[in-house]
């Protein structure tokens, strides 16, 4: 029985490219420019240019409560678990300013052809482990799906099964590799196929790099050897790896929330590789943020670098593009 397009298209569309994150990471192609570094101190945001057309293209966008549903793939320690289990608890309860709730605000301009914005409420869902990693060490983006699968059809406590408001983010350990990690990709967001899973439902991939490639992708936790005068900043939790996470993580949910079958808000012409709200401000951490610059971030008693509070913790997240204002944003931006 031959397999109709659509079936195919989408496939297609996941082969050849599907929207990966790229935040700004160090990577080979470029180099800290000391130009980048010379740059207003009145500066409030960064990003603002008439040349980005943020557009919306009809489709819907998360405006049902989210529930995120963490797939842990691979051997994770409890300690990590909750650093990113009180990221996700913390985009919707308030915190000590700048808190990672006001930084949400951002991503709930946004709204659906009714009106309707994105959820302010983004809760934590029921939790899956597959700690023998069963479908092997190294995957690929569709067997990244078959993974998800699994999860929702588990044979005890699986995953709930939720179209309208949930997220599905598969979190794989520091020994295991997916297909382009390290290589321009440090997290990726799409929708998983009806013909592979049974179901249209958004999902994002995130790895622990700690192993792999911290320089890469726990940057500013950890510098690559190949960029000279780089020096690392201590890690608001105490691991590299999942702090490092934890800015990809609030990269892929934010633009799921946006865009969460790719035909809602996005710039550019191509739907394969549209340019989201988070990748409008890549590497923009604070004030002065551009360019291979962070920004200016804050500094702990203890030394930890930060950019937002959440429950019982802070964090380091990069800034969001507000096709309202037409710049990039942080933490509590909207109410001043």
């Amino acid at each position: 029985m031959r397999l109709q397009w659509r079936v195919l298209f989408p496939i297609l569309l996941l082969l050849i490219g599907s929207s990966p994150a790229t935040g700004w990471r160090p990577w080979r192609n470029q180099n800290p420019n000391a130009t980048d570094l010379i740059l207003g101190g009145s500066k409030k945001y960064e990003g603002s240019s008439d040349l980005i057309h943020l557009k919306y293209h009809m489709g819907p966008v998360l405006t049902s409560n989210i529930t995120v549903y963490p797939i842990w793939y691979g051997r994770w320690g409890s300690a990590q678990k909750r650093i990113i289990r009180d990221f996700i608890t913390s985009l919707s309860t308030p915190a000590a300013t700048p808190s990672l709730a006001a930084w949400w605000k951002t991503a709930q301009l946004y709204t659906d052809q009714t009106g309707a914005r994105v959820s302010r409420h983004v809760r934590l869902g029921a939790e899956k482990n597959d700690r023998l990693c069963s479908h092997g060490k190294s995957l690929t983006r569709l067997s990244v799906q078959s993974v998800i699968k699994s999860a929702l059809t588990a044979p005890t406590r699986p995953v709930p099964i939720n179209p309208k408001g949930g997220v599905y983010l598969l979190l794989t350990s520091d020994d295991v590799y997916v297909q382009d990690f390290c290589n321009n990709v440090c997290g990726f967001h799409y929708f998983t196929f009806p013909s592979i899973v049974g179901y249209t439902l958004p999902y994002a991939w995130v790895g622990n790099s700690a192993k792999l490639c911290p320089g890469t992708c726990a940057y500013p936790f950890a510098v690559p050897d190949y960029i000279p005068g780089l020096k690392a900043v201590k890690p608001p939790n105490g691991d590299v790896g999942v702090d490092g996470m934890i800015s990809v993580i609030g990269h892929e949910i934010a633009e799921l929330s946006t865009n969460p079958l790719v035909n809602a808000w996005y710039a550019g012409q191509d739907p394969v590789f549209p340019v989201e709200i988070a990748d409008l401000c890549e590497g923009i951490y604070g004030t002065g943020g551009g360019g291979s610059y962070t920004g200016q971030m804050l500094a702990g008693k203890d030394g930890a670098t930060y950019n937002v509070n959440g429950v019982r913790r802070r964090f380091l997240v990069q800034w969001l593009w507000s096709h309202v204002l037409n710049y990039c944003t942080g933490p509590n931006a909207l109410d001043q």
